[in-house]
């Protein structure tokens, strides 16, 4: 496992989770550190979703900790240039945020973080059939979604 491309996915993970920058580095060192205070002997199939779930349960600590959520932090890094890449960027952030938060975490899992379908199967609970079966209805919705926005296939 590489695991400077991973920190790397485990940290878009927990920003994707809790839309705070700071606190989601924290929350992927804090990840890395108990990945390696436990010293198992797991086969290298479930190192990913072991680390996966850490970061998880760590996202839901510290959500629990928060008493007031604010969706708006995620947009706190957009730079406000007016070329086309950052209309189109805040289109496509507009139909991403319609989806519930489980789909958007399954195309963050699979697409962005190139997680494979086991890993995801592992990571949250859910069949192989189950995880194929959303992410293509997914897909599908936000192809329709963005033919509306005026995007070409």
């Amino acid at each position: 496992m590489d695991i400077e491309e991973q920190y790397d996915k485990i940290f878009r993970y927990c920003y994707f989770k809790i839309a705070d920058k700071q606190l989601a580095q924290d929350i992927t060192q804090e990840t890395f550190l108990r990945f390696y205070r436990q010293d198992l002997r797991l086969d290298s199939s479930k190192e990913l979703p072991y680390l996966y779930t850490i970061a998880k349960n760590l996202c839901v600590d510290e959500f629990r900790k928060k008493t007031v959520y604010h969706a708006e932090n995620i947009e706190e890094n957009i730079v406000c240039d007016r070329s086309e890449e950052w209309i189109n960027r805040l289109t496509l952030r507009s139909v991403i945020a319609k989806l519930s938060k489980e789909e958007q975490e399954l195309l963050l899992l699979r697409y962005v973080n190139e997680v494979s379908v086991t890993s995801i199967c592992k990571i949250t609970g859910l069949s192989r059939f189950a995880v194929y079966r959303r992410l293509s209805k997914t897909l599908k919705w936000l192809k329709e979604e963005l033919k509306k926005e005026g995007f070409s296939e």
